[in-house]
């Protein structure tokens, strides 16, 4: 029952809103970061765009000129970013993100609640939180999504477009644990383009 209410209190996070893609929450930084790097809350109001510019390719540049990501693996990741827009789905509002929810950053209480630590809370899409859930794994995921779907449906296709939600995270992680975390970065932009 806890991870359904999670799903239908995360739902109704995501629904609060954001004036743009990017936008810090109120009295929130520009400059924030998500773990121990640095991210920028610059705004923007088309997500594909957006996320390309202000979250993968800073952190791809960053991995290519730290020697985690090979020049010639990136063309694979920008080719991502240039198709994002017919990648990404429906186009959605800007959502209130937790903007780090991995597993670690939802603790499970006594009192039946999810409580979430350590946002890096921005607008976003809504469907990156969810896949930061699966990049880790989450107890109980299948009732949070069932929880979240009960309260917001998600668009079709939402469960193939989990990797290309997840470059950011991945890109994030390649810059700050090293070269494992690229591959899986490639590996998701290769299967995004494959699909």
């Amino acid at each position: 029952p806890a991870a359904a209410r999670f799903g239908r209190d995360l739902a109704a996070l995501h629904a609060s809103g954001a004036p743009a893609f990017g936008a810090p929450p109120p009295g929130g930084p520009k400059d924030a970061y998500i773990g121990l790097a640095p991210m920028r809350n610059a705004t923007g109001d088309d997500w594909p765009g957006w996320y390309a510019e202000h979250r993968v390719l800073p952190y791809l540049r960053r991995a290519v000129d730290d020697g985690t990501v090979r020049a010639a693996e990136a063309a694979t990741i920008e080719r991502v970013c240039e198709r994002l827009p017919a990648l990404a789905g429906p186009a959605e509002p800007p959502a209130r993100l937790h903007g780090d929810l991995w597993n670690g950053n939802v603790l499970w209480g006594a009192d039946g609640q999810a409580w979430l630590i350590d946002p890096a809370a921005h607008g976003g899409h809504r469907e990156t939180d969810l896949a930061m859930l699966h990049l880790f794994g989450c107890p109980h995921l299948d009732r949070v999504l069932e929880g979240y779907q009960e309260a917001s449906p998600l668009a079709d296709g939402w469960a193939d477009r989990i990797g290309l939600h997840q470059l950011f995270p991945l890109l994030v992680h390649a810059v700050l644990f090293g070269r494992g975390y690229a591959e899986q970065a490639l590996a998701a932009a290769r299967t995004a383009l494959a699909g």
